[in-house]
């Protein structure tokens, strides 16, 4: 009988549902409870463990859990036996210094003697220690921005997504140390049967992943304009063309970056496209 592969998610925030609509994305039903403690697929042999991020780390390493998905500061921050299986490209945001607004910044130096607030003192100690820098660090679990305004530190350590929380707390942004994304981590003990099934899973979230912002486009052309057509169209390979059953037409099949959707369709019109039309796709697959 084959063995589920555990994977750790976080329990609750915008990692948890960017995880979860991944996972449903790449075909995967995950039936959760109420209680939303855990939950098994009957599709796919995979079990979901839901836990706080700071916890996932720990738990893929100790192997109650096969493989986690989990943000890179914290498998930075933990330094976990773990591997990083795959990146995956969403919840990104960066670890930064921030100073109250009012404070005037020439550079690193202005942390020497300071003491900095932050929940992860072991990611800012390794770039202290590399800058050749002493500050005290001062390890917060809860709301960091507030340390400096109360009289708690000098600066802050934390994670920046928008800035829109330094703004509110006249904090200003004045050295990033890392940029973090969400990550897939491993169990480096990982059985080869669950390996296979761990394989499976990365190669669905990457037909899912190749898809997004991509179109599907089919047009007709006269096939004097197949060759001006084609040129504008690279799709994967090349673009498909295939006749019509009007001589002197064919049809014209192919995937276009939606960044560049409007630029493209402005160019086929005048090489001669007509009948254009335009869907999303699901997944690519390779």
């Amino acid at each position: 009988m084959q063995k589920n592969l555990k994977i750790a998610i976080q329990i609750k925030g915008r990692l948890n549902d960017d995880s979860l609509m991944l996972i449903r994305e790449s075909g995967i039903d995950l039936s959760i409870g109420k209680r939303k403690l855990a939950a098994s697929s009957k599709n796919f042999p995979l079990e979901a463990l839901f836990l706080r991020d700071d916890d996932i780390p720990r738990t893929v390493a100790d192997g109650v859990a096969d493989a986690g998905i989990v943000g890179e500061n914290e498998v930075l921050e933990k330094n976990e036996n773990v591997i990083i299986a795959k990146r995956l490209g969403f919840s990104k945001c960066r670890l930064s210094l921030a100073v109250p607004k009012s404070d005037e910044y020439r550079g690193l130096s202005f942390f020497e003697g300071k003491k900095i607030a932050t929940s992860y003192p072991k990611i800012l100690r390794k770039f202290l220690d590399e800058k050749k820098i002493n500050a005290d660090i001062h390890v917060i679990t809860g709301s960091v921005e507030i340390a400096p305004g109360i009289g708690l530190a000098d600066a802050i350590f934390d994670i920046v997504s928008s800035g829109s929380t330094l703004i509110s707390n006249r904090l200003k942004e004045v050295e990033t140390v890392i940029n973090s994304e969400a990550v897939l981590i491993k169990h480096p003990g990982l059985s080869k049967d669950k390996q296979k099934i761990l394989n499976e899973l990365i190669f669905r979230i990457e037909s899912v992943q190749r898809a997004q912002g991509k179109k599907y486009i089919l047009l007709n052309t006269p096939d004097e304009k197949i060759e001006d057509v084609a040129a504008l169209l690279p799709g994967m390979k090349s673009p498909t063309v295939m006749p019509l059953a009007e001589k002197g037409w064919s049809s014209v099949h192919s995937v276009i970056d939606e960044n560049d959707f409007w630029e493209i369709i402005g160019k086929l019109k005048k090489a001669g496209a007509e009948g254009i039309l335009v869907v999303p796709i699901e997944k690519m697959i390779f």
